[in-house]
C-alpha cells in the first residue's frame, strides 16, 4: 500500500503546476516592468521549460501530453522573441 501511494505522489503533477503558475506571474510581471529584462524573462522561460518537461514526463494521459507539446511550442516563440530583445 505504500509502494501505490508513493507511485501515485510520484505521477502527481500538482507542485509543478503551481511553480509553472508562479514562473508564469513573475514572467508576466516582468514583461511590464522597464528596463533590461531579457535575461530575467530567458531565465523564467528556462524555468518554465523545466516544468513543462516534468509535467510531460509524469503524465501518462494523452490530453496533457497534448497540451504539453502546445505549451512547448508557446514557449518556444516567447524565447524566440527574447532572444530578439536581449
Amino acid at each position: 500500500l505504500q509502494e501505490v501511494a508513493l507511485q501515485l505522489n510520484r505521477a502527481s503533477i500538482n507542485e509543478e503546476m503551481v511553480r509553472l503558475e508562479a514562473h508564469l506571474k513573475a514572467f508576466l510581471k516582468g514583461c511590464k516592468e522597464k528596463g533590461a529584462l531579457g535575461k530575467r524573462l530567458d531565465f523564467l522561460a528556462q524555468e518554465m521549460n523545466r516544468e513543462i518537461n516534468t509535467i510531460g514526463s509524469k503524465s501518462v494521459l494523452v490530453p496533457i501530453s497534448q497540451e504539453v507539446v502546445t505549451m512547448k511550442e508557446a514557449l518556444e516563440n516567447i524565447r524566440e522573441q527574447l532572444r530578439n530583445i536581449e
